[in-house]
């Protein structure tokens, strides 16, 4: 198995063969079961969890961290995906392809005019204000959110 790739970027395709490579050279496919690749990764993201236990907010980018503790981050935010690639790998996922479906259907759910600046869930997306249909309450967001989503789609403007 080889190191850092010619151009010094990976696709998750190159991750998922050198994963599975990795496995195989070890005989370790007999314990890749789905159920053991979930809960190594559980324990990946504890881990990855512990490093920022206690330091409350970060600012982006880490200024005030020490080069030691970003190699540290970067370890275990590894260990995550590796797992997590692993672990599509096995169930027949193309990772790749399913984030860029959630994506697309996270952008239907959070229409920008909608929730630009809000934290709010998509349940939550003008229960508090009229929605685009100028009802009020949960039950009719989403009506809201598929009228807009028609009119958006149509051409009109909200």
């Amino acid at each position: 198995m080889t190191g850092v790739l010619e151009n010094g970027r990976v696709t998750l395709e190159e991750l998922k063969e050198k994963m599975a490579e990795f496995a195989r050279e070890r005989d370790w496919d007999q314990f890749h079961s789905p159920r053991n690749l979930l809960l190594a990764l559980v324990g990946e993201v504890g881990e990855l969890s512990e490093i920022f236990q206690w330091k409350g907010e970060v600012p982006r980018g880490l200024p005030d961290w020490k080069d030691e503790e970003k190699q540290h981050l970067g370890e275990e935010l590894s260990d995550v995906l590796l797992y997590l690639v692993r672990l599509s790998d096995i169930c027949g996922v193309d990772l790749g392809n399913a984030a860029l479906r959630k994506m697309e259907m996270n952008a239907i759910k959070y229409p920008v005019k909608l929730c630009k600046g809000s934290s709010k869930k998509h349940t939550q997306i003008n229960v508090d204000n009229s929605n685009v249909n100028g009802e009020s309450g949960g039950a009719a967001t989403d009506q809201g959110i598929n009228s807009y989503i028609k009119s958006t789609s149509a051409g009109d403007d909200v």
